[in-house]
């Protein structure tokens, strides 16, 4: 008996059985491949405490270190090309964060904090609490008593402020819904109440059911049906989120708060609360800190806050190269696991086979091995996450105290989590601790995190073993073996008839499946049998075709020169002839580089990138990219033709979100290997509309939209314009500028503009509001003003001082040159226009000459 029992276990703790209880295990490769790849320094180790902290993968703090060894990150609240690179890949980050959790900067903010703690901290500090009064009834501050330490503190805050408490029992927020309270006197109430409960119970892993975010805030559910006033969630997901996906556009949370080191397993000391947007204004805060002030006053109580949510609660310097780290973070999970979807199944599946054996076991009287704190069998991937919660019995049912069985395990190096986990609430529960046994046990010595674990042969605490990405079924296999070889009277028995039971349970997958919003790729149309490749030779203007009397007056221009930049910051491609789109030049910037974290590449941080050369064939729908000395490389010209595999993304231009798409690992590898750093090629996501920044004198013109180019769809300048700042420099007497200026096609090749003109005097471009290409108008919306980028040679790559040094004095500090324009008509006209080399020019002067 005893023989076959030990064999049947050693039967159950092989892979094949594993197979049989959960159908999914790993990331399409070996697990014991990836532990030896990327977790070399846990050989030996059985780590089953996730739920403390995940384990970061080697190739993320390599990617990390690689990252801040080749740039410099100054403190984002200063202006330098360091900072500002601190602040893009900040904010980059920040749209990864959301784009995770499936939203957008239109519904959430992030804010940084230490963790998850300090997050709620600031819910806590900021939240508007009102106290009853004659004036009509206070806030309640409401919370499932299944809620962790860092929650309940709240109601340190909440006592002082006169508020309201309420612990609701799990049960009741259901059990206890009815419509909601109806108005009185006409009047509504305006109290705010806050309501907090957690995505994933930290102490047994139950999961709670999300809808309870919108039951809230309508009033449909426990307390919040007895309550009048506005109500807003608090959903705790630090535990639910390392191992599960959180949609927030299907549950709409008002506040969020995470730790990262529970995802990733580094940074450490750094969370973030996700804020509602709509929520983030009704928060008071009072302290004001470095980078939150718009402005305030040493002499009087005068402070004003930024207006953007975060800035106003960020308080200092923030952990820049922390939240850096995340990026990495992100970009190693993905890699190694696909999606949060592939985690969850991963994981339940190593809880739920751990779950199934271990409640078989029984001692040689037939008596359960351990008491498992469970609301369920396991059954539901959207009811239970990834930990086990339980304690060891002996023969004689009593319990096996659980600092016990730590220091047991740790001889075997299994790393367990032992006590209340900071969860009274789920402790009192599951172990039948009414409060005065806790007011005892306080008595008796006990206090929470020490090992005094049995107190009159009742337990304080339990066991957890807890699962993350990087588990194995040999954790599962050692950590059973540990349990029957060290606390099992033997013979083992099997109860074979809950072993049946359980195994022939079909587990809920469905409910796994998370319906993350999915936008289809629009497409752009195309003129099609044409190669747009660098013009030979530019279709010069006849002088017969502009009357003397025209020149005199300046009423007509030509056009001269027309150029499309296809990708950000890369060489242009000049044509002699071009259509329209929707957001400027057909194909105008629709793509861009982007360093490892996302951030936008321009000349000004890699000057190289003037060197690419961009070659547009509507014929075979394809972008191709050149660089001397290597083969070219291809991308498709529309999403619709890339693979479906590929990655949306967001991203920020001058100041503006914008969304992306991923062109591949190909064009990825050939950038990176062209500009000696990690790059990747994003194109504009064809459905999104960027709308045009339009100043006061701008109001009457409709919404325009944009391209990835910093400012408005077209750039135009002057060739008279032009010629006045070569004459500037080449008057200048310094070595830097002798006998390089002479060309003009360079000079104006700088100055990167979509539109040249033949002119009779110098910037009277600037006093135009209007002109008309050929049959096609244009709005001109402002100046252009210009920076050290116009110093990048673009044939050479390298940096001059000039010609900015030149325009600042030619125009008396001014930097300007050139204008903005707008087409009126491009989102919504049905005829296609077209440009042309040596088309009539004809504007209109401003009423008004000061423009900006």
């Amino acid at each position: 008996m005893e023989t076959q029992c030990l064999q049947d276990f050693r039967d159950l703790c092989t892979f094949e059985s594993f197979k049989g209880f959960w159908h999914y295990y790993g990331y399409g490769v070996d697990q014991r491949e990836l532990i030896d790849r990327e977790f070399q320094r846990i050989k030996g180790v059985t780590y089953l405490d996730h739920a403390g902290t995940t384990l970061f993968p080697e190739s993320q703090i390599k990617g990390f270190y690689d990252d801040i060894s080749r740039n410099v990150y100054g403190n984002p609240h200063s202006h330098n090309p360091s900072s500002r690179l601190t602040h893009d890949t900040v904010e980059s980050v920040r749209y990864r964060i959301l784009e995770h959790f499936n939203t957008c900067p239109e519904e959430y903010s992030v804010i940084f904090t230490s963790g998850c703690t300090a997050a709620l901290k600031l819910v806590a500090d900021t939240f508007p609490w009102k106290a009853e009064s004659d004036e009509g009834p206070g806030s309640q501050f409401c919370y499932l008593t299944d809620n962790h330490t860092s929650v309940m503190g709240i109601r340190g805050v909440t006592a002082l402020q006169g508020v309201g408490t309420v612990s609701v029992l799990p049960h009741e927020v259901e059990r206890r819904a009815r419509k909601p309270p109806t108005q009185t006197n006409g009047e509504e109430c305006a109290a705010p109440h806050l309501f907090c409960y957690p995505a994933q119970s930290n102490f047994s892993g139950r999961k709670y059911p999300l809808s309870y975010v919108k039951g809230i805030q309508s009033q449909q559910l426990y307390p919040a049906c007895e309550h009048r006033g506005r109500w807003f969630v608090l959903l705790d997901a630090a535990c639910f989120v390392s191992c599960s996906p959180l949609d927030l556009s299907q549950y709409p949370a008002d506040f969020v708060p995470v730790s990262f080191y529970k995802m990733f397993g580094f940074p450490t000391g750094l969370g973030a609360l996700l804020v509602r947007n709509e929520a983030a204004e009704v928060l008071r805060k009072t302290y004001f800190g470095g980078g939150t002030a718009a402005a305030y006053l040493v002499t009087e109580n005068y402070f004003v806050p930024k207006p953007n949510v975060v800035s106003r609660f960020e308080d200092g310097t923030i952990s820049f190269l922390d939240i850096i780290s995340l990026h990495h973070g992100f970009e190693t999970l993905q890699k190694l696991t696909g999606s949060m979807l592939n985690i969850q199944l991963h994981t339940f599946g190593l809880a739920r086979y751990t779950f199934s054996v271990l409640s078989c076991l029984c001692h040689s009287n037939g008596k359960p091995v351990a008491q498992i704190y469970c609301d369920n069998d396991f059954q539901n991937i959207a009811e239970q996450g990834a930990i086990l919660n339980f304690n060891l019995l002996d023969c004689r049912g009593r319990t096996v105290g659980y600092s016990q069985v730590d220091k047991m395990a740790s001889l075997f190096n299994i790393h367990i989590r032992t006590g209340c986990f900071c969860n009274t609430g789920a402790c009192q529960h599951y172990l039948a601790i009414s409060n005065q046994n806790l007011k005892s046990n306080l008595h008796a010595g006990h206090i929470c995190g020490d090992n005094i674990d049995l107190i009159e042969g009742r337990p304080t605490g339990s066991i957890r073993v807890s699962f993350g990405y990087s588990s194995s079924f040999e954790d599962c296999q050692n950590f059973l073996r540990f349990v029957v070889n060290c606390f099992v009277d033997k013979p083992l028995i099997l109860d074979q008839k809950r072993l049946t039971k359980l195994k022939s349970a079909e587990p809920m997958e469905s409910a796994a499946s998370y319906d993350l919003a999915s936008i289809p790729n629009g497409q752009l149309g195309h003129q099609d049998g044409q190669t747009i490749t660098p013009s030979p030779g530019r279709i010069a203007p006849s002088e017969d075709t502009v009357s003397k009397q025209e020149k005199n007056n300046g009423s007509c221009h030509t056009l001269t020169n027309l150029f499309i930049y296809p990708v950000k910051s890369c060489a242009s491609v000049e044509v002699t002839e071009w259509p329209l789109g929707p957001q400027g030049l057909l194909y105008d910037r629709l793509w861009m580089v982007v360093n490892e974290n996302g951030v936008c590449l321009s000349q000004k941080r890699e000057p190289k990138l003037c060197l690419i050369h961009p070659i547009i064939c509507l014929a075979s729908n394809t972008l191709q990219l050149q660089v001397s000395g290597m083969e070219p490389v291809t991308v498709p010209l529309e999403t619709s033709l890339m693979s479906s595999d590929l990655r949306t993304s967001q991203s920020k231009v001058c100041g503006d979100r914008v969304q992306t798409v991923d062109c591949g690992e190909e064009v990825s590898a050939w950038l990176s290997e062209v500009l000696g750093k990690p790059c990747r090629l994003l194109r504009q996501r064809p459905e999104f509309l960027r709308d045009m920044k339009f100043g006061p004198e701008k109001e009457n013109f409709g919404p325009t939209a944009l391209s990835l180019v910093n400012e408005a769809q077209f750039l135009l300048i002057n060739k008279a314009s032009v010629s006045l700042l070569q004459e500037h420099i080449a008057n200048r007497q310094d070595s830097e500028n002798e006998g390089t200026w002479h060309d003009m096609e360079k000079l104006i090749q700088r100055f990167r503009a979509n539109l040249v003109i033949s002119g009779q005097e110098a910037f009277a471009e600037d006093d135009w509001s209007h002109l008309t290409v050929g049959d096609t108008q244009f709005q001109v919306i402002g100046r252009c003003g210009r920076c050290q980028m116009i110093g990048v040679d673009q044939k050479s790559a390298t940096r001059t001082q000039e010609p900015l040094r030149s325009l600042s004095e030619c125009r008396s500090g001014k930097v300007t040159f050139g204008v903005y324009l707008a087409h009126q008509s491009a989102r919504n006209t049905t005829a296609v226009p077209v440009l042309s080399v040596g088309a009539r020019v004809i504007p209109r002067i401003s009423e008004s000459t000061d423009k900006p």
